[in-house]
């Protein structure tokens, strides 16, 4: 997933080398996934008028971080996500795309306050050619944005306007 601005094909094609994927474990047991990129996790808080979640994620705060995002990933459990923190606002039209992620997901752009300025579903590109997959831009700026399975955030009633809040110190 390219974050904020469009990587070449060569410069994805040398971040995916994926651990793990596929491989199988002694007895047949498909092995766990591996990103080839390391990842911190917290726990953050989605707040609405009526209610409160909670949702363990990956923090994408380095630019080759950023770029993975959840490619590859066969699945993502239920209260998980992955959130993508900017130390600068980024411009209403930079998005992110769905190059190798296999996988429906909503995203919800944030602004410097947590509060949610944007959501969007993304469906996952299939093409082997990044240039030809939908950028899904927000239209408004961001600083941060929280990645979930398609449907997470319409089945919780989270809108925009509510707010995503990352408890300090404790991972997910």
């Amino acid at each position: 997933m390219g974050r904020g601005k469009r990587i070449t094909g060569a410069a994805v094609a040398a971040l995916v080398v994926v651990t793990g994927y596929g491989c199988d474990r002694p007895g047949g047991e498909p092995a766990e996934f591996a990103p080839a990129v390391a990842f911190d996790t917290a726990a953050v808080l989605v707040e609405t008028e009526t209610d409160t979640f909670r949702l363990s994620v990956e923090l994408a705060e380095t630019p080759e971080q950023k770029a993975y995002g959840l490619m590859e990933r066969p699945h993502l459990p239920e209260e998980h996500g992955m959130l993508f923190l900017y130390a600068e606002p980024q411009p209403a039209g930079s998005g992110f795309w769905m190059f190798r992620t296999r996988i429906p997901l909503d995203i919800a752009f944030l602004d410097d306050e947590g509060r949610i300025v944007a959501i969007l579903a993304m469906e996952p590109c299939e093409s082997p050619n990044p240039a030809v997959c939908r950028t899904y831009s927000p239209g408004v700026p961001y600083s941060a944005a929280l990645e979930v399975n398609r449907g997470y955030f319409e089945r919780r009633g989270v809108e925009v306007g509510d707010r995503v809040v990352r408890l300090n110190g404790e991972g997910g």
